[in-house]
């Protein structure tokens, strides 16, 4: 009864952290639904593990992290993505609000190991180690990760001025 309890207390203060971490990585709040209800239940499972860990956010996120890694893995996910084609280029520069929705079209490109690299890194401030540990790769993979990440966006948004007041 009091691990439930817990359970329950845990998740509605770390509820909009979660949604907000799912969205990052899936890109649709509909999916990162799905992902949150997917990793909470699986998080009831293993609750006492979780809430004994150095870190409960830590060992949650890493689980979110690969339910979404994992996702690849069935069979629908590789036939249906519900993502525009293409990324239009612009004539001028994007800066502030206008470059988010063409830098999230972007992210939905890449692969969901380089995706959830940048996430951690980035939008979570997580640091290569912390990293590593979230996806259970080496610190080695994270920065190679990363560094094939940022070239793809560099590609991809050739106009993307970085260091705007809304730049994630």
């Amino acid at each position: 009864m009091r691990d439930e309890r817990e359970y329950v207390e845990y998740v509605q203060a770390r509820m909009p952290w979660l949604r907000r971490l799912a969205y990052r990585l899936c890109g649709q709040w509909s999916a990162a639904d799905d992902l949150v209800q997917e990793c909470l239940v699986a998080l009831y499972r293993h609750w006492r593990k979780a809430a004994a860990a150095d870190s409960p956010d830590a060992y949650v996120r890493a689980m979110l992290v690969h339910a979404y890694l994992a996702e690849r893995e069935r069979s629908w996910t590789r036939r249906v993505r519900l993502v525009a084609d293409g990324i239009a280029s612009a004539a001028t520069p994007l800066t502030g609000a206008e470059h988010r929705v063409d830098l999230l079209a972007a992210l939905a490109k890449l692969s969901r190991g380089q995706r959830a690299v940048l996430v951690l890194r980035f939008w979570e401030d997580l640091d290569v180690a912390q990293t590593a540990a979230a996806l259970g790769c080496s610190t080695g993979t994270v920065k190679s990760q990363t560094a094939y990440a940022i070239a793809a966006l560099r590609r991809l948004l050739p106009n993307y001025v970085p260091g705007g007041a809304d730049a994630p």
